[in-house]
This record gives C-alpha cells, structure tokens and sequence, in this order.
C-alpha cells in the first residue's frame, strides 16, 4: 500500500488534543512528584531511621517495578481495596505522581549532598535549627542544581504519559490509535505521533540546557 501523507492536515487537531492531555498529564505527574519527592529526598538525607527506613523502601519499589506494573495497581488493584472504581485521569496522575516522586527524591538527596557540609555547620553556628538550615540555607542552593535534571525527569514522564492508553485514556498515542481505527493509515499516524513527541521533547531538552548554562553563570 502506498503511503498516504495528505490525510495528515485532517487529524492533527485530533493529535493536538491528545498532546494536551499528554502534557498536562506530565505537568501534573511532576508537580506531585516534587512534593512527594522533596519530603522523600530531605529524608533519606537528614531523617532518623525510621524515616531513611520508609523512605529507602518507597524509592526501591517504586524504581524497581515498571509504571505500568504501577499504573494497574492503581487502576485494577486499589479499586478491589476501596469499594469503589477510579475515574482513569485520577489513577494516572496518581500513579505517575509517585512513580515521578521516587525518582525526583533521589534527585533531590543528590542535590543536598552536593552542598557542602561547612554550610550546614555554618547554620548551625549561628543559632538555626537542623530545619531551618535545610530550609533556609541548603535546600535554596540544592534546589538551583537539581532544575537541569528536573527537566529530565519531566521528558521521561513525558514520554512515560504513553502508557496511560492502557486505560483509554486519550493521550497523544491513544489518539493515534482512535484516528487510526478511522483512517487505515498505522504509518503515517504513528510517524505523526513520533514527530509530536520529538518536537516537545526537543524543545524541553533546549530549555533545560539553557537553564543549566544560566544556572552555571550565577554560580
């Protein structure tokens, strides 16, 4: 069969739909996984033991099993547990909030252990409390360092965000797929799809290496 191009103008609003989905599904998955990941990440750094304890465990499970395994326990699992479904938006961005979490908790221990110890003896100097240290004077340099692989993280989810069709719902690839059923044209969809996804990533990509070189300047 030869390849078809020109019904790409009918279904990029289509596509366009679902790239909105998709990107607010990765907004949203990173907004919850830099608070889960931020009390993740102080506590594996400065917690007692029980709470390095609790917080090793979530990040190794977490990073030791697929978002999908994640997003079926969500979806399929904790309904049984519950007595009730839940609505397959509220499932991903729960799944995909603390499977980002994980990750941005290992970003943020990374960042706080770059800092020099000398600052957190110097706030301690002073009269400040081991949180208002952290607070006031490690986590803001952390913080400044840990924005390039934030950004990294967002790409990943972003691409990540694909396996949600799995629930029906209607991201970017799910899209694909619907207008596929219409058109007959798998290829140029897909190959479509593709382009989408590599135009956000790249632009992401460009994004945070300038924030990086930006942040480099001001150190």
């Amino acid at each position: 069969m030869a390849l078809d191009f020109s019904i790409i103008p009918g279904v990029i609003p289509a596509l366009l739909l679902g790239t909105r989905l998709t990107v607010e599904l990765a907004m949203i998955a990173v907004a919850i996984g830099l608070v889960i990941g931020s009390f993740a990440g102080i506590g594996r750094v400065g917690g007692n033991r029980i709470t390095r304890l609790a917080t090793g465990v979530y990040v190794d499970f977490i990073r030791g099993t697929p978002l999908l395994v994640q997003l079926f326990l969500v979806y399929f699992g904790l309904p049984s547990l519950i007595g009730r479904p839940i609505p397959p938006f509220i499932a991903a961005i729960t799944a995909m909030g603390i499977n980002s979490g994980a990750y941005v908790a290992e970003i943020v221990r990374a960042g706080i252990q770059s800092i020099d110890r000398g600052q957190m003896e110097a706030g301690r100097s002073v009269g400040l409390t081991y949180s208002q240290t952290m607070r006031y004077i490690i986590f803001p340099q952390a913080f400044r360092r840990i924005i390039p692989p934030l950004g990294n993280e967002f790409i990943a989810m972003l691409k990540d965000s694909s396996l949600v069709s799995v629930i029906a719902l209607e991201e970017l690839l799910r899209k694909g797929q619907v207008v596929i059923t219409r058109t007959f044209r798998p290829f140029e969809v897909y190959m479509v799809v593709a382009l989408i996804y590599l135009v956000m990533t790249f632009a992401i990509s460009r994004l945070v290496a300038w924030s990086e070189k930006r942040l480099k300047v001001l150190d």
